[in-house]
């Protein structure tokens, strides 16, 4: 079996060419540094087969980003057979600034001119014969969304691995690494005037309908007044539509969860299952993964998709530049603005993602406050207690105070941010290069499969796993009581007090403690707790308003709860994520404790703010 490198910038369509010709779904975001570990697939043409390896995004083989080492090391090793240095052909300079670098280290090479359909509609074409001359290697225009080209370019690569294609590569002969900083800039600047001169002779500019409609949006996205409004009207409206849009399917499938739990207990007794062992298995395990399936399956299932389209659309980079001089002066890098939004998603995946940060120092600044955006297993908790307490019925209004409160947890990860650049992480920040994608039409298809299957499945499955022993265990620490109080209520009592000082109770703090290996845990603990470890299933919010107030609920509590939901310690995952990212037990406890303490102050704060003046 033969094996092929694919390299390329980021953004250039590499993982959707890797994705075409292995059949191996790798997510593909329209945004730039998503690829940092080395993906792998498999894929046969004319009865050969072929082991293809997507290296990482790189913008050049001179500096020293961890990505760009790892995809340096593998080509200087030479265990490829042919690499395929992929293009985009919209900005064709830049990209052959890295093409020409891989050329130093391999001959083998086939240049992969990628999104000729973007470049087409951009009104810019490009001259492969000439681009081809010029290289001395071979050069294959593709558009690997659309799988076109892919049989020709797999020919070229096929004749480059058999050793019969003409391979007389025009080197700029400089070599890749200098000797010191001085003869690296030299070596860079050489590739950077060689790229512009053979683009100068291949690529061709006519008037596009579609450059001048993305230079519109820009000014109108990333100028410093309007950006802001436009981002906080879209997460006010996606915000909105996953409230709106969730009430009902969370209650009708609870109300389904329901009767199969009446079924299922009806079932026990006419099987004479011991009542101990049925209300183990009914009320603890399958109550518990029941809750956790209808209160988090409609919002992701709205959520996620939405958020797909708007990283397929291109918007995310946007955003990226617009809270990109926040961080800066935060004393971070402006990628961790990308690594914030991965952090929406899975806290863990944010952490993983911290990986496109090169300097040490501004990545573990992102690694320890990843955990203060909301993950998806908090957001169905939240929409929630805001609907339950302060929505009063209106999803617009609720909307609102969930965009509050995520603009809430931006500011604080700035705060937070910037207590770490001057204490323990003390330096200047760094500057990087984002490039900015066209906007694309969002492929409804792919991003409704993806959100589904990769993003919504994936995680209600998680949680489920680990929902469902967890409720076992509640229910037994519910339901055994040695000195005729369960376990379950002693343990509330003894956290009363430090529960009472954050302005909640002991039963909410046990259940955030409880819910430390997936925060999609702590409703239903708590509503275990609070139902004397029956899982009763709530129908709509008023009925489970009425079992709240009957255990003394109060909008304090709710307010506080909600608080203390954005910021505390993260979950198991992401912790042994960070352990496993940063190789350190001090890093790793300082992400536990840093939200932890946020949430502690805000919280005590705001219980003495609301004792003062009520």
């Amino acid at each position: 079996m033969q094996l092929i490198a694919l390299a390329g910038n980021p953004n250039v369509g590499k993982s959707t060419l890797f994705n075409a010709l292995t059949g191996m779904n790798q997510h593909t975001g329209n945004w730039p540094g998503k690829t940092v570990e080395l993906a792998q697939g498999h894929c046969r043409y004319k009865g050969r087969a072929y082991q293809l390896v997507d290296l990482p995004g790189a913008y050049s083989l001179v500096s020293h980003s961890p990505e760009e080492e790892v995809a340096e090391s593998f080509l200087r090793d030479g265990g490829a057979d042919c690499t395929v240095a992929v293009c985009d052909a919209t900005c064709l300079e830049r990209s052959l600034i890295l093409a020409l670098q891989v050329m130093e280290l391999t001959p083998h090479l086939v240049v992969c001119i990628n999104l000729m359909d973007e470049a087409k509609r951009s009104g810019i074409s490009v001259d492969i014969p000439a681009l081809e001359r010029q290289l001395g290697v071979p050069v294959v225009a593709t558009s690997a969304q659309e799988e076109s080209g892919l049989d020709a370019l797999m020919e070229r690569v096929r004749s480059v691995c058999d050793g019969y294609a003409p391979l007389q590569p025009n080197r700029c002969g400089c070599g890749i690494r200098g000797e010191n900083d001085r003869r690296s800039d030299a070596i860079a600047a050489q590739f950077v005037l060689r790229a512009q001169e053979l683009a100068q002779r291949s690529v061709h500019h006519e008037k596009s309908v579609q450059s001048s409609t993305t230079a519109k949006l820009d000014r109108f996205l990333l100028n410093r007044r309007s950006g802001y409004g436009v981002m906080l009207l879209l997460l006010l409206g996606i915000f909105w539509l996953t409230i709106e849009g969730a009430n009902y399917p969370s209650a009708g499938l609870q109300w389904c969860f329901d009767r199969l739990g009446e079924l299922l207990h009806r079932g026990a007794q006419a099987l004479h299952i011991p009542a101990t062992v049925a209300g183990a298995l009914l009320d603890g395990v399958y109550a518990t993964a029941a809750r956790v399936v209808a209160v988090m399956l409609p919002p992701m299932a709205i959520f996620f998709p939405l958020f797909t389209l708007m990283e397929d659309f291109g918007y995310l980079p946007r955003v990226a530049f617009l809270m990109d001089d926040r961080f800066r002066r935060a004393g971070a890098c402006g990628k961790q603005s990308l690594t914030l939004c991965m952090g929406l998603g899975c806290n863990a995946a944010g952490v993983t993602g911290c990986r496109i940060i090169d300097p040490r120092r501004e990545r573990l600044i992102a690694v320890l406050t990843n955990a203060f955006v909301p993950c998806n297993g908090r957001f169905p908790a939240l929409i929630f207690l805001i609907t339950l307490s302060f929505s009063d019925g209106s999803a617009l209004l609720g909307a609102g105070v969930l965009t509050l409160c995520l603009l809430l947890s931006v500011f604080m990860t700035l705060a937070a941010s910037k207590l770490l650049s001057r204490t323990v992480l003390r330096g200047e920040p760094s500057s990087f290069v984002l490039e900015m994608p066209p906007y694309r039409k969002p492929r409804i298809g792919q991003v409704l499969v993806r959100s589904v299957r990769d993003r919504t499945l994936f995680v209600l499955g998680r949680a489920v796993v680990v929902a469902a022993p967890a409720g076992l265990v509640i229910w037994l620490l519910a339901n055994i009581a040695p000195n005729g109080t369960p376990l379950l209520q002693s343990a509330a009592a003894i956290l009363d007090t430090p529960g009472r000082l954050l302005g909640m109770n002991g039963a909410i703090l046990l259940a955030f403690i409880m819910g430390c290996p997936a925060n999609e845990l702590v409703l239903p603990i708590l509503m275990m707790a609070l139902t004397s470890g029956s899982l009763i299933g709530a129908e709509s919010t008023a009925a489970m308003s009425q079992i709240l107030t009957a255990a003394g609920w109060s909008w304090k509590e709710s307010l506080c709860t909600i608080i203390f939901f954005l910021f505390h310690w993260p979950c198991t995952t992401t912790l042994l994520t960070t352990f496993r990212e940063t190789k350190s037990k001090k890093w790793t406890l300082l992400a536990a404790v840093l939200p932890t303490a946020f949430g502690c102050v805000l919280c005590a704060a705001l219980n003495l703010i609301i004792f003062l003046f009520t």
